[in-house]
């Protein structure tokens, strides 16, 4: 059983009405690894999803919000945002101290065996991995993987 952390992006995927082929593929993809992997693993996310998931002009709102609290919702503490100052000055995630920095803070402090995300930028880049990982490890931590779900089915494929 695995501890993943459930980023924004994947909540926009499930609830997008995006009619783009991507945006399909990627509601279909994470729609079904939540179907398949949800009753085996430990899903959760932060205070600071429910945030960004909150703000006026995201789209779906409300479906997002209503799938979010149907997960554990963890609060932000001190030590994410210490730790979401530490990535940032290292150059591992981008400045803005609210958005994927205090994501992967978060998941670190809440020792989170994956980040689930369709953020490739800055969060599921496999150049950033082994930034990422030195970072985690200098600091104490043990670093989550972080994949999208559609790599996550794939690897589970007979």
């Amino acid at each position: 059983m695995a501890r993943v952390y459930l980023e924004t992006s994947f909540f926009s995927a499930c609830v997008t009405t995006r009619s783009s082929s991507r945006a399909q593929y990627e509601r279909e993809m994470a729609l079904t690894w939540l179907n398949a992997e949800q009753s085996g693993n430990t899903l959760f996310l932060s205070d600071s999803v429910v945030a960004e998931l909150s703000a006026p002009n995201y789209r779906e709102r409300d479906e997002a919000l209503e799938l979010a609290s149907q997960f554990l919702i963890e609060p932000i503490t001190p030590a994410m945002e210490t730790f979401a100052i530490i990535l940032a000055e290292r150059f591992v995630m981008p400045q803005d101290l609210q958005g994927d920095a205090l994501h992967v803070a978060a998941a670190v402090i809440l020792k989170a065996d994956l980040i689930l995300t369709w953020n490739v930028k800055h969060l599921a880049n496999q150049n950033k991995q082994p930034h990422l990982r030195a970072v985690c490890i200098e600091n104490g931590f043990v670093p989550p993987r972080i994949a999208r779900p559609d790599i996550l089915l794939q690897e589970n494929e007979p």
